[in-house]
């Protein structure tokens, strides 16, 4: 058996095991309500996080002003509650009209 196996097979392991701790546990354990609400704080910052890494680096670097602008107008877009089409074509609107106009 080869090492890559065994490592799948550990970690399939420990994935079951870390699955089924949830309902062995459910009722055992009594989590504070200040510990769930920072897990929750804490996805949405780990989203935001990782959609603004996303959105505004390139290749290990910044990607630059046109992509900026187009992120904002798709948040702004969203955060008038528009459709998820429009925010989604208004940011790459903004982005191209943007690079077409020079804006790197």
């Amino acid at each position: 058996m080869s090492a890559g196996v065994v490592v799948i097979l550990v970690l399939a392991v420990g994935t079951y095991a870390l699955r089924l701790v949830g309902p062995v546990l459910h009722g055992r354990v009594a989590i504070p309500e200040r510990v769930t609400e920072l897990a929750s704080a804490g996805a949405v910052v780990l989203l935001v996080a990782l959609a603004g890494t996303g959105a505004l680096t390139e290749g290990g670097g910044f990607a630059g002003a046109a992509r900026v602008g187009g992120v904002a107008a798709g948040v702004l877009l969203a955060w008038f509650r528009a459709p998820f089409v429009m925010v989604v074509l208004g940011a790459v609107g903004v982005t191209a009209l943007l690079r077409a106009t020079g804006v790197a």
